[in-house]
């Protein structure tokens, strides 16, 4: 298995894999660039089970169950990785602290009040939303757009020319690993990628597809913007933010647009 298969597999996931045998920038950016393969993998597998339950359970809640329970089961699988990473970013901008201080709250074990309001917020968004698309009978496409979206985000938060906040951590170890030729392309395939799998629910679905990726991707750029200007670069915090709340906005837009 190759170094950077590991790499990816085993921060992203919590499926067990050997550890790289070497970690460079080179390896960094090739895991980087395949994190929406991986996601999108365990999307399918996610969504086709909670379509499958979804027709299995009786009464108009089955949807809001399978959702809170897609949420769970990817949070579990992720490790809340990015789910920690937005409740220490959240604290760390809430505290309104220059990007010392800031940088410093981010990386205390415990969880602030900025941290938990904006964990159940957006964890309530994203069951909310994605209920709407476990109705409409499009679980595993939805949440395959949504969970690959939200990846494709770490591949334009260590594009080359995004600072790393510390010298160390893994925002140090992955920052400015992806060429931007390679990012352009990767967001390029990503959108021609969920524009297909759009028209395979149904051909007017490409639009609502193309558009819900396209604002996941929008906010994406605005929060690595922000973790750029208020902490002088990104962390893996950072990275995990843009994650969970790419992947909101993402359910979002495919809910409103059915």
């Amino acid at each position: 298995m190759p170094d950077a298969v590991r790499l990816i597999v085993g921060t992203l996931t919590r499926i067990p894999v050997p550890p790289p045998s070497r970690v460079d920038a080179r390896v960094a950016g090739q895991a980087m660039v395949l994190a929406p393969v991986v996601a999108v993998v365990l999307a399918v597998v996610v969504g086709g089970v909670a379509q499958a339950l979804a027709s299995l359970l009786p009464g108009s809640a089955s949807p809001l169950l399978v959702s809170a329970l897609v949420v769970a089961a990817l949070a579990y699988l992720t490790r809340g990785l990015h789910l920690d990473g937005l409740a220490d970013t959240a604290d760390a901008l809430g505290s309104g602290r220059p990007a010392p201080q800031a940088l410093e709250i981010a990386r205390r074990s415990d969880i602030g009040p900025f941290g938990v309001v904006t964990i159940a917020l957006v964890v309530l968004v994203q069951v909310a939303a994605y209920s709407g698309v476990v109705a409409d009978g499009r679980a595993a496409v939805g949440l395959a757009i949504a969970l690959g979206t939200s990846r494709l985000a770490l591949v334009l938060g260590c594009t080359r020319g995004v600072p790393a906040a510390r010298s160390d951590g893994l925002g140090a170890t992955v920052a400015g690993t992806v060429p931007r030729p390679v990012a352009a392309l990767a967001v390029l395939l990503w959108l021609a990628a969920c524009g297909v799998a759009g028209a395979l629910v149904e051909p007017t679905h490409s639009v609502a597809a193309l558009a819900a990726a396209t604002v996941g991707l929008g906010t994406a750029v605005v929060v690595l913007h922000t973790g750029v200007r208020r902490l002088g670069g990104i962390t893996g915090d950072v990275l995990g933010a843009t994650v969970e709340l790419t992947c909101a906005a993402t359910l979002v837009i495919l809910a409103l647009a059915p």
